[in-house]
């Protein structure tokens, strides 16, 4: 009988052991899909990373500038909700007449642009420099229109400070009153 049991115990160890470890592959292979996802879409979009420069200053296309000042925003309030992130691409798709696929696939280039600026509030400022910069003062309208549509779709309470205050240096930036 104590065999029977040191043998059953075993068995439950090494299948404990085991499923461990499945769980540890598939948690490995999602972040390197998560990896993969942002190269495919910077590549799709032109994106390239130039040695010995931020991310951001390489950015050669308003509308990654746009979808990451526009990501960022929605990060100030909280984590976003999945409606939150729905609502910002079907506003991309809006606004910039993209395809789902490519739509999606630029808010995730927005978002990696987000945390490579290592804060929603850095993030701000430099991507609405970078933005003004390329575009000049055309590109607000259709970074506004972004914004305010993510943020009524979301049915939640209005700006916070935090949003009201980037908000203030995005028209600073863009130089508006």
């Amino acid at each position: 009988m104590p065999v029977l049991i040191a043998i059953i115990g075993a068995i439950t160890a090494v299948a404990f052991f085991v499923l461990r470890a499945r769980n540890a592959a598939n948690a490995a292979g999602d972040l390197v899909d998560m990896a993969n996802d942002v190269r495919l879409a910077a590549r799709r979009f032109g994106f390239r990373r130039k040695t010995n420069l931020h991310p951001a200053e390489s950015i050669e296309d308003p509308n990654i500038a746009i979808t990451g000042v526009a990501s960022a925003f929605l990060e100030l309030d909280d984590l976003p909700t999945s409606g939150q992130r729905t609502a910002l691409v079907y506003a991309m798709q809006d606004t910039f007449g993209l395809s789902a696929q490519d739509a999606d696939e630029l808010a995730i280039l927005g978002r990696w642009m987000v945390s490579e600026c290592g804060s929603p509030d850095a993030a701000i400022s430099r991507l609405t420099r970078k933005l003004m910069r390329l575009s000049g003062q055309e590109s607000f309208a259709p970074l506004l229109s972004i914004i305010n549509a993510t943020l009524t779709s979301g049915g939640g309470a209005g700006l916070n400070n935090k949003q009201r205050e980037a908000l203030d240096d995005v028209k600073r930036a863009f130089r508006i009153s």
